[in-house]
């Protein structure tokens, strides 16, 4: 008797089971409309039907710009020195006696002068390049598939109907039976 309880118990889990399932696919696909029902159809021809997708990417756009900076003037000792130097050496060519050594003198003051102002003066301006980006919108467009018609047969009368994805070899339908008043 035993031996064929786990048999027993197990064909009574399987047949609920399946019962379930019936019931689930019931609710599914059947709404409370006696008028209703569902068929299978044969797929005569599926084309894909695409459109064009654009998305927008920012990304970074960046260029060299010229520009003409000036650099400020920096004076040195070198130049008042050396200004100096050779003012007081040409000062020093000119008259005799007392008034050598005046000369030199002058020509050691002017000279140092002008050597300090070409030593200023040196900055000047240069020409230069600056790194500027900006964010800007890149457009992508895309072809992609955007559903599918599908021709299909059902019951001798040829149908289509613009699906979201590929049925295959056969689509289920609903039929739905209403009078024409």
């Amino acid at each position: 008797m035993t031996r064929w309880l786990f048999p027993a118990l197990v064909l009574s889990l399987m047949a609920a089971g399946v019962s379930a399932q019936d019931a689930r696919y019931q609710q599914q696909y059947q709404q409370n409309d006696d008028n209703t029902h569902y068929g299978w159809a044969d797929v005569l021809r599926v084309d894909p039907v695409y459109g064009v997708a654009r998305t927008e990417v920012p990304r970074q756009e960046c260029y060299d710009q010229p520009v003409v900076r000036s650099a400020p003037p920096q004076g040195s000792a070198a130049g008042t020195i050396l200004g100096a130097v050779v003012g007081g050496v040409l000062g020093s060519t000119v008259g005799k006696g007392d008034g050598r050594t005046a000369a030199t003198v002058a020509g050691a003051v002017a000279g140092g002068a002008v050597g300090n102002s070409v030593s200023r003066s040196g900055g000047g301006e240069y020409e230069s390049t600056e790194t500027h980006c900006r964010q800007v919108a890149a457009v992508s467009e895309q072809r992609r598939i955007m559903g599918y018609d599908v021709e299909y047969r059902y019951r001798g009368e040829v149908y289509v109907s613009r699906l979201n994805y590929d049925p295959g070899e056969r689509l289920r339908v609903r039929v739905s039976v209403s009078p024409a008043d």
